[in-house]
């Protein structure tokens, strides 16, 4: 049985570009793993292949995998997400498998199989776990200060993948973004948490040869601990530290 790693964070903040990064810096390492891809009812973004982003069918079909055993369906900020569990299954068996995306569903794929497969669990995070005690002793609240910070990260993506935004990618824009101090709750599940200002709308991951500021440095902690290593990145946070 192979390793399976996750790797979650609310929308926008890195984690497709980590992966690409880790791919093309550590290619013998990124080479073992397999990519999990989910079924998910939304549109493609710009970009975007169908089985390799995501198999994208429609709502009424992922709905009905709720009949199936072997399915785990969730609903992900207004979108059905569906995992396959055979798929997983039969990944595991001939190697190494990778989640890339939410932290509802990989929570929920931790819950599911940490009983059965050699689970790495790692959680990008806007803020790192010393910023959000700054907050909270300043009183500041942490669930506007954080929707605030992602609804400019993901304007600015948005807004660099089509231009011209419409009154859907508006309102998009905006679910996402108050869904991210939720997802945060999540992290203390995690079995590590790397703090990440270079979000997906950052050009630090790909203006120059190799990531630099806090891409890089999240890009080193994690491989870091693909690899088995102790990272002086990574962090791990208490229950109580996101109410």
């Amino acid at each position: 049985m192979g390793r399976f790693i996750i790797l979650s964070g609310p929308s926008c903040v890195g984690k497709g570009p980590l992966h690409s990064a880790f791919s093309k810096f550590y290619p013998d390492q990124a080479a073992s793993l397999h990519k999990l891809v989910l079924y998910n009812c939304r549109a493609p973004r710009p970009g975007e292949i169908d089985g390799k982003a995501y198999w994208f069918r429609s709502r009424e079909e992922i709905e009905s995998f709720r009949k199936k055993e072997n399915f785990i369906v969730l609903d992900v900020r207004g979108d059905l997400q569906a995992v396959d569990l055979n798929d997983v299954e039969r990944s595991l068996a001939a190697g190494d498998l990778f989640f890339e995306g939410n932290p509802f569903v990989g929570r929920k794929l931790q819950e599911t199989l940490r009983v059965k497969a050699n689970l790495l669990s790692v959680f990008l995070s806007p803020l790192s776990r010393e910023e959000i005690l700054f907050l909270k002793s300043q009183a500041a609240p942490l669930p506007d200060f954080l929707t605030d910070v992602m609804r400019r990260k993901l304007l600015r993506r948005t807004q660099r993948q089509k231009g011209i935004l419409s009154l859907k990618d508006l309102e998009n824009i905006e679910r996402r973004a108050s869904s991210a101090y939720t997802e945060l709750k999540e992290a203390w599940y995690f079995d590590y948490i790397i703090p990440n200002h270079d979000g997906e709308d950052s050009e630090n991951w790909d203006a120059f040869y190799y990531p630099v500021s806090d891409a890089r440095k999240t890009l080193l902690a994690f491989a870091d601990l693909i690899t088995g290593k102790a990272s002086a990145g990574a962090e791990k946070w208490e229950q109580e530290l996101v109410r």
